[in-house]
């Protein structure tokens, strides 16, 4: 499905990128999200980012939505569009 070798699955997992549940069987069991979280990672590392620089990315992807998000919910608690009027 992600045209990825189960070494870069058992990779993401020990690096704390995407930790999926376990079926009893002990295979990963990877949500919708952790799949396109493995694709974004693959997509980085194919542009020539490290796995560690990768994660940090996403960190700060992350981190840059919520800030967008907390500045949106100010924005709107204080009466004020996009445009600062």
């Amino acid at each position: 499905m992600l045209q990825v070798k189960q070494a870069f699955l058992r990779r993401l997992d020990q690096e704390g990128v995407v930790s999926p549940a376990r079926s009893e069987g002990g295979q990963r069991r990877y949500s919708r999200d952790q799949i396109d979280l493995v694709a974004q990672v693959r997509s980085l590392v194919a542009e020539g980012l490290t796995l560690a620089g990768a994660r940090r990315v996403i960190e700060l992807e992350a981190r840059v939505a919520e800030l967008q998000a907390e500045l949106e919910r100010e924005r709107a608690r204080h009466g004020r569009g996009r445009d600062g009027e």
